[in-house]
């Protein structure tokens, strides 16, 4: 078995799953560049996102600083599933973190706990039977446990541009908001968001759906991307949920989480 050796020095185990899949932690540029041309494929090619970086990578100011969770199918040697950690003791090399830049997260940062943002998460179109996802949610696990994390947050991408339709689909989310002690607020609201609307509701992705059914939080409104054209809503949850007994609750059809 081999390590993977991280940025801060510690290790996570790589991993075997199916289809010659194998899960481990970017050690160089090219296996980071690597992952930022699956990012490129799903975010530009799907989504018709406005990217940053070299031609065919996406690429920002934050991946420096980041560790690059990756499954690469060994059989075609590509990149096929990807999450970006970003660590609590690497957030003043940038000053603050990805979701600050769309939601105020006062309240939750008084809390003086640690915080690993899950970001630019996404899984190849060929590859989201679920096998993927639960690789990565693995080893998702297995990093909070070795960097004795508190809480886990992110922004899961909502394709929709239709304020009525995100506000239905807000209101039927409202059993999964977080305590109020732990609310955030969106910096940028959505066009015609109304969270009192009766239009039919906009469609909840796979991926949040298994976050949802793992008992993560909705930490409030969501937050208008227009680079990404798409609505984003603040997902946090506390480390014991991220255990491997939840890998199978990631197994359905899984949608891309850009952020």
């Amino acid at each position: 078995m081999l390590d993977t050796q991280s940025q801060s020095g510690s290790q996570l185990s790589t991993r075997k799953g199916e289809r010659s899949l194998r899960l481990y932690l970017a050690r160089h540029q090219d296996e980071v560049e690597a992952a930022q041309r699956l990012r490129h494929r799903v975010f530009s090619a799907e989504y018709g996102a406005q990217l940053s970086g070299a031609p065919g990578l996406d690429q920002d100011e934050y991946d420096p600083h980041c560790e690059h969770l990756i499954v690469e199918d060994e059989q075609r040697q590509e990149v096929v599933g990807t999450y970006r950690l970003f660590l609590p003791e690497q957030v003043h090399k940038v000053g603050r973190y990805y979701a600050q830049t769309e939601f105020d997260l006062s309240r939750l940062m008084a809390l003086g706990v640690r915080i690993l943002e899950l970001g630019r998460s996404c899984v190849h179109p060929d590859y989201r039977q679920g096998a993927v996802i639960a690789l990565l949610w693995s080893g998702l696990a297995e990093a909070m446990s070795m960097w004795d994390i508190d809480y886990l947050m992110g922004c899961a991408s909502i394709h929709s541009t239709d304020g009525a339709a995100l506000g239905s689909l807000y209101r039927s989310l409202e059993k999964h908001l977080t305590v109020p002690e732990q609310r955030v607020f969106p910096l940028r609201a959505v066009p015609g968001f109304d969270p009192q609307s009766t239009a039919a509701p906009a469609t909840l992705p796979s991926l949040l759906k298994g976050y949802l059914r793992a008992g993560v939080r909705i930490g409030g409104e969501p937050f208008w991307d227009p680079q990404f054209h798409c609505s984003d809503l603040f997902v946090w949850c506390e480390a014991s949920l991220i255990t491997p007994r939840y890998q199978q609750r990631f197994l359905d059809p899984v949608d891309s989480l850009k952020k």
